[in-house]
């Protein structure tokens, strides 16, 4: 069961209360996605066995489409504390140290998100300044844009995981 937020920790709330909000938008997105690349699938197999035929942009679509699927993925899964982790050093140290570990960890691997959101954003925007379509005549950086979206949402997503552990209680349900 969750524990109000005391007052001080108001602000940590309010950045919650946008996450849940976010993550459902995010998770009906993924289902959306999923569901489009499902069907995509389908009928460039029924289209090629039977007719002989495909869909030209199909196949680049839905290599676009996992990509934006696994980033948005990676972003719920920092969310639900369920990205990748080694956790060879916390299992071997005192539990007294695991929670400083973790909330160091979670600052640092902030940092790190930051930077590739930085490099995401300039390979974004060299993609639009060189007007690179990809089908249909899209240009190429609007399926590119998951990636500097998806490493900022992680960054704050490291961040208010950090916080909420520096909180003097811990929310048991996250």
């Amino acid at each position: 069961m969750d524990q109000p937020y005391p007052p001080p920790f108001y602000k940590v709330r309010f950045l919650r209360q946008i996450d849940d909000y976010l993550a459902k938008l995010e998770s009906g997105f993924i289902t959306l996605i999923l569901s489009l690349m499902i069907f995509l699938s389908f009928g460039q197999v029924i289209l090629r066995n039977f007719f002989n035929e495909s869909i030209l942009w199909g196949d680049i679509f839905l290599r676009q489409m996992v990509l934006w699927v696994g980033f948005t993925g990676a972003s719920l899964a920092t969310r639900e504390r369920r990205h990748i982790a080694i956790d060879f050093l916390p299992n071997i140290l005192p539990a007294t140290w695991r929670r400083s570990i973790g909330i160091f960890t979670k600052f640092c691997a902030a940092v790190i998100c930051i930077f590739l959101a930085q490099a995401a954003w300039s390979f974004v925007a060299y993609e639009r300044e060189a007007e690179s379509v990809l089908f249909l005549n899209l240009p190429v950086w609007i399926f590119q844009i998951v990636l500097p979206y998806s490493f900022i949402l992680i960054t704050l997503r490291f961040i208010l995981s950090a916080l909420e552990d520096l909180l003097p209680f811990r929310r048991e349900s996250r």
